[in-house]
């Protein structure tokens, strides 16, 4: 990672999200640098390695993908060893916290840096929980909701700045009519008020205008496709010191007073979203594994 190819007033890290090690190689090539990366099991899916074996016709068995995952986050690490590599939990609608936190203690063990990726749920929020009382780094995903950001702070209580990650997911907020960066800027502000232990990872970014806005919010780190992030890169690498952000055909998001010492089981953290992406994600990954009888 070469920190002098950096713009000198970048504050913001610079994540990329895909699933294809190549790809991670390439983009440091041409950005010059990249902070981490974020990976889930659509993006797994996604690997051109995963997807030549499934159009073959021989899908995965279940120890054999999770071998898979282990071999691309591993490579990413090595490519960014100082950088932050997320590793996703399977979850869907029947997975336990017990469950997993077994995951969770098995996939950090892959490699030395990793943000373990779990869903901003009950469930979810109970292993994450458990798992930084362990000294683990966490990413909460699947975000929609400011109520879901103060939950994942007040359940990571304790954890140390760069410990914890919360992952609004912006796209999909515009896609149900929504200012998904009305979100951020609303998470960001209502994190002031804390101690700083919590990051915000703006994820699901479609756009330049996305990316653009949450530089200028300041948002501590964002994830993006490598096409967006070169998309950046040839536009110079401008980090805009204001910038306008406000779509007239999405309806705004606005800002509640939430106290961050409430315990976090206070707080209503359900969102359709967070359920269909789960979903999704669990969808992706079957996909690729082999039904036994």
């Amino acid at each position: 990672m070469t920190e002098h190819m950096k713009p000198y007033n970048l504050k913001t890290k610079i994540f990329l999200d895909g699933g294809d090690p190549e790809e991670t190689k390439q983009l440091i090539q041409e950005l010059g640098f990249l902070d981490g990366q974020t990976t889930n099991p659509s993006l797994v899916a996604k690997n051109p390695d995963a997807l030549k074996r499934i159009e073959g016709g021989d899908k995965y068995s279940s120890k054999e993908i999770l071998e898979f995952y282990k071999g691309v986050v591993t490579q990413i690490s090595d490519i960014i060893p100082e950088g932050s590599v997320s590793i996703e939990v399977y979850a869907d609608e029947k997975t336990s916290a017990a469950e997993m936190m077994t995951q969770a203690r098995q996939m950090n063990e892959w490699i030395p840096n990793a943000h373990i990726k779990f869903p901003t749920t009950k469930v979810g929020l109970l292993a994450a929980a458990d798992c930084v009382k362990r000294g683990m780094s966490v990413n909460m995903t699947l975000v929609f909701t400011q109520e879901q950001a103060a939950a994942v702070y007040a359940a990571t209580r304790g954890a140390i700045k760069g410990q914890v990650f919360v992952s609004p997911f912006i796209g999909r907020l515009d896609d149900k009519g929504e200012n998904g960066m009305d979100l951020i800027k609303n998470i960001l502000k209502m994190y002031e008020m804390g101690d700083g232990h919590v990051e915000v990872l703006t994820a699901s970014v479609r756009t330049m205008n996305h990316y653009n806005a949450a530089l200028a919010l300041g948002s501590d780190i964002i994830t993006g496709p490598a096409k967006l992030i070169k998309e950046w890169k040839e536009g110079g690498m401008t980090v805009p010191a204001t910038y306008s952000y406000s779509p007239k055909d999405l309806k705004p998001i606005q800002y509640v007073q939430l106290d961050l010492n409430k315990d976090w089981q206070e707080f209503d953290i359900s969102h359709e979203l967070t359920d269909a992406g789960i979903e999704k994600f669990a969808a992706d990954w079957n996909a690729l594994i082999k039904v036994t009888s």
